[in-house]
């Protein structure tokens, strides 16, 4: 499987998206993902959706030949398009025909690649999204705790962007459809997970503190609970059959 188009954005949306469309033939496969704080739009034939942030690792199953088309949001890149809080399609995976117009879909599964991202572009442009400072204020807070391995906690991270905590939480309930603890600590699993797939040695103690994580044991028991086996024991799967993907 290989990406044939990508890098498409949406003018209106000043970089708040991107677009790609994957192609190809693979053998039947499960496919483990990590998921970021990013709302996806899919298109595929038979499976078109609208998919909001996975709070838990979910799977695909690829098999055959066929073709994707998707965007991916910026955290906050969504909120001119879903029409109320994005929390209100957390762990949620929407039929793209119980929000917008079919038709969109069907010209979208029909176009070839740069045609659909020009479909696209058009698409989202007609909701006429503007510049919104609580976006691009969410979009900097987002971007900075996936930046650096030392933001831990929430409270510093507010502090540091003068916001009180209760505004952050609306903000994120509103524009991310997760709150920012969940944001920080999924790029901290997301950074664990590198490591630890990296080999070499793998020191859990320091790799805790690192991250913000109070002991190892702490560390151990998120890291089990979202990709289901231990730091020690993900780094002894076989990456063929275990890797998880963004």
């Amino acid at each position: 499987m290989s990406i044939i188009a990508a890098g498409g954005r949406s003018q209106a949306l000043a970089a708040a998206s991107k677009f790609a469309a994957v192609s190809g033939r693979v053998h039947r496969s499960r496919g483990w993902v990590l998921p970021y704080p990013c709302v996806n739009i899919t298109f595929t034939p038979g499976r078109n959706r609208v998919a909001g942030v996975p709070r838990g690792r979910f799977s695909e199953v690829l098999t055959g030949a066929g073709r994707v088309f998707g965007a991916r949001f910026r955290p906050g890149g969504f909120r001119p398009f879903s029409g109320g809080p994005v929390s209100g399609i957390t762990g949620r995976f929407v039929p793209f025909a119980e929000i917008y117009d079919g038709a969109v879909a069907e010209a979208i599964l029909a176009a070839g690649d740069a045609e659909a991202v020009t479909i696209m572009d058009r698409f989202l442009t007609s909701f006429g999204p503007r510049r919104d400072p609580d976006a691009e204020l969410v979009a900097a807070i987002v971007d900075r705790a996936a930046a650096d391995p030392a933001v831990g906690r929430v409270e510093p991270l507010a502090a540091e962007f003068g916001v009180g905590m209760r505004r952050l939480q609306r903000l994120f309930a509103d524009h991310v459809g997760v709150g920012p603890k969940w944001v920080i600590r999924r790029y901290r699993l997301h950074e664990a997970a590198a490591r630890a797939a990296a080999g070499g040695d793998l020191n859990l103690v320091e790799l805790a503190a690192e991250l913000g994580y109070a002991d190892q044991a702490h560390l151990t028991r998120d890291f089990t609970a979202l990709i289901g086996d231990p730091p020690a024991r993900y780094r002894k799967r076989d990456s063929a059959a275990g890797a998880l993907t963004p």
